[in-house]
């Protein structure tokens, strides 16, 4: 991985460590469904004139239907899970499970592109999953909150990752060479479209504050628009594998942002179960073994 590509990854954690708290501090207030579609349709109106200018209108439409169903699984369907999750849970805690993001990539490669899956990577994956079960057996252990609740928050933080290594590799599969500009519009087009009719249904009685629309409009430009020009850019130029490698740093954005901005609860147990899902995570990716994973053709 080159010195950019490096750079460019821990810009994206930042950012992404960032989404979090923009997340967790607005969906009170709008809602799951009206907050990402917020999200996903103000970023398409930021990058579809971006697009026009740049005469990528005509990629556009070769890959519409591609990009349409990627943005469902990239945007949709992971970022509301997020925010449902954050209904209950610290942004900080969401960000340590959407860690194992490399680990649910490796497993979809390894079931829908048959990846060998050696065995250090395979004791990564084991461990990472371990961190992430001790996050949430604590948690559920020691919350004061119903746990049913915090049960399903859980589970809708873990498996909207499964829905991000699905994004990686539909991509590498069927997108692979597009311009990461008619990805990101194409993806922030889709999501949009679907999560219409939901955000219309769903969309507040009550008016939402400045700080939580300043928070909206945060998510879409900087964490959705400019996001996902880097992210799809990465993934062409190192792999999906090594792309969402992003979310080994995630957390500690996340951890900092929540606990500096929201006064959030840096628990010793977050910092032990991040620790070992995040060891789990670098093995799994071939970063911790000084390696690193082999550059997808």
């Amino acid at each position: 991985m080159s010195f950019k590509d490096s750079v460019m990854l821990v810009l994206l954690a930042a950012i992404w460590g960032g989404s979090f708290l923009f997340m967790r501090y607005a969906v009170p207030e709008f809602g799951v469904a009206p907050l990402i579609f917020l999200r996903v349709g103000l970023a398409a109106l930021f990058l579809l004139p971006l697009l026009l200018w740049q005469g990528k209108l005509a990629g556009l439409k070769k890959v519409w239907h591609l990009s349409f169903i990627n943005g469902w699984a990239n945007s949709a369907i992971p970022f509301c899970l997020i925010a449902y999750s954050l209904l209950t849970l610290s942004s900080g805690f969401a960000s340590i499970l959407n860690a194992v993001t490399p680990i649910a990539t490796a497993i979809v490669g390894l079931i829908w592109l048959g990846e060998r899956m050696p065995l250090l990577k395979s004791i990564g994956m084991l461990i990472g999953i371990a961190g992430v079960t001790l996050l949430a057996w604590n948690k559920l252990y020691v919350s004061q909150d119903d746990t049913v609740q915090v049960a399903l928050a859980i589970a809708a933080g873990v498996v909207a990752t499964l829905f991000y290594a699905i994004s990686a590799i539909f991509t590498k599969r069927y997108l692979n060479g597009v311009d990461s500009m008619v990805l990101s519009t194409g993806s922030m087009l889709g999501a949009s479209l679907l999560l219409l009719p939901l955000a219309l249904i769903y969309w507040p009685d009550q008016s939402p504050s400045m700080l939580s629309w300043l928070a909206a409009i945060a998510l879409a430009i900087v964490c959705s628009a400019l996001a996902y020009l880097m992210f799809f850019r990465l993934i062409h130029t190192v792999g999906p594998a090594r792309a969402t490698t992003v979310t080994f740093i995630v957390p500690v954005f996340g951890m900092l942002w929540g606990a500096t901005l929201l006064n959030e609860e840096v628990s010793m147990f977050m910092l032990l179960a991040s620790a070992v899902t995040l060891l789990g995570t670098g093995l799994a990716t071939g970063v911790i073994s000084g390696r690193g994973t082999e550059k997808e053709k």
